[in-house]
């Protein structure tokens, strides 16, 4: 009995040694917090938005659920405020897939050469994992079997390409280029076409057993800024399977203030002084979030793959934070700047420098601060390569003019209406080309208006 007893106080020991070992000092969970916070900012502010459009049917957002599509084929007016900086170049086909039973196959038409359309698939951290679309897997009819990390099969039957994700749990953005109202009606043919299917399905077999079902904690932006940031991360962390040692190890520290797949986390049970650490290493993760914002000019790099994020976790919380769910690059350049319509203004593009898209091109102008539509007599909310009766020089130059008035009945075939104060003109290129990617290429400078 005494040896017993011995061997269980020393057992008793030993754990607590190893516990307070592993317990981090003040110092070190404040610098955890920080990276852990700067670390799951992108993918909690993924949740906010897929958690209303695939979770809560009363949402205005909701999509229909998990695996099916919703699609949105309008042109957005000045009423439209679902959705800041909304574009009437690409109206939007939304899904979530939960891949956690089986993959989700994604069918898509042919559609004829002028005909623009892109699927972004977009995994649980916000990493662009995979495209279909007319630059990717181009113009003709395909199936993509859109598999999670537990699928092991290479090949099926009738499957144009296999793309996996590192997550159970993704998000189709669709675009489909539109010509103008009256071109929604086409939009909408090629938008039914758009097909989503369970795997077992799509090769007539017995559908394999459910998933369990999720109990989705509800958004709270207070919260989710705050410690109980700790219990989104964990909760999004159960359908991830990090595809890189290092980010594993990054997980195993964070483990040292309570991170973990499917891990409780009780604000009330933490020790004062940890919690008092922790709140602080959120501070610090804000005010560098904020201080690089500042310096974060524009969109461009601040989307892609995991590959080419290359472990750049305050690049991704820029991304979420600017612009959740852009573009890799490859697909779609951004750029823009800031003006005053109290100041009219020109661009003034020369002879062979016109945006450098494969696809098209536009500029769409948004009010300040709340980045929609702007309303004007003219109902022009956009201009591009697209707009019917634009004007360009003999020499194949063109000047955009950006004012609050008219600037001449000469030049109103290429006037963009603004706002009489600030306003955010973005302009965007699809398909863009190597010149544009690097940089060698950009909109040029706003001038004064003569």
């Amino acid at each position: 009995m005494f040896r017993t007893a011995m061997i269980a106080a020393g057992l008793f020991v030993a754990l607590t040694s190893a516990a307070l070992a592993q317990s981090p000092t003040p110092e070190e969970a404040r610098t955890i917090a920080r990276d852990a916070y700067i670390y799951s900012y992108a993918p909690i502010a993924n949740y906010q938005t897929w958690s209303k459009q695939a979770a809560e049917p009363k949402a205005s957002e909701y999509v229909g659920g998990f695996n099916v599509f919703r699609n949105y084929a309008q042109t957005f007016t000045p009423e439209n405020k679902d959705v800041v900086t909304p574009n009437n170049d690409t109206p939007y086909s939304w899904a979530w897939l939960d891949l956690r039973a089986e993959p989700i196959v994604l069918s898509v038409p042919a559609v004829p050469k002028d005909r623009y359309y892109v699927m972004q698939l977009i995994d649980l951290f916000t990493y662009n994992f995979g495209y279909v679309g007319v630059r990717a897997t181009g113009y003709k009819a395909g199936n993509y079997l859109i598999a999670g990390p537990s699928w092991k099969a290479t090949k099926v039957k009738g499957i144009t390409k296999v793309i996996r994700s590192e997550t159970d749990i993704v998000g189709i953005l669709g675009r489909t280029s539109l010509d103008g109202p009256d071109d929604v009606e086409n939009v909408k043919k090629i938008q039914a076409q758009y097909k989503l299917t369970p795997l077992s399905k799509f090769r007539n077999r017995p559908s394999p057993k459910s998933a369990p079902e999720i109990a989705f904690p509800a958004y709270d932006a207070a919260k989710a800024t705050g410690h109980d940031f700790i219990r989104y991360i964990n909760f999004l962390l159960q359908f991830a399977q990090p595809s890189v040692a290092a980010e594993k190890g990054l997980l195993a520290r964070f483990a040292e203030i309570g991170i973990g797949p499917g891990k409780p986390f009780d604000a009330e049970k933490v020790d004062p002084p940890l919690l008092k650490a922790i709140d602080a290493g959120i501070d610090d993760a804000k005010a560098s979030m904020k201080a690089t914002a500042a310096q974060t000019l524009s969109s461009n790099g601040l989307f892609g793959t995991r590959k080419f994020m290359h472990g750049d976790y305050m690049t991704r919380a820029m991304g979420a934070e600017k612009g959740l769910y852009g573009n890799s690059i490859e697909e779609a350049w951004y750029g823009g700047f800031v003006g005053d319509g109290a100041k009219p203004t020109k661009l003034y593009f020369p002879p062979g420098q016109l945006p450098p898209a494969k696809f098209f091109w536009s500029l769409t102008l948004y009010t300040l601060p709340d980045r929609f539509l702007y309303a004007n007599e003219l109902k022009r909310y956009s201009i591009g390569d697209r707009t019917a009766g634009l004007v360009y020089g003999k020499d194949k130059s063109l000047t955009i003019y950006l004012s609050h008035t008219s600037p001449g009945s000469d030049r109103d075939a290429n006037w963009l209406p603004t706002p009489e104060g600030k306003y955010s003109l973005v302009g965007r290129l699809y398909g863009p080309s190597p010149e544009a990617i690097s940089g060698k290429w950009n909109l040029p400078k706003p001038e004064a208006m003569n």
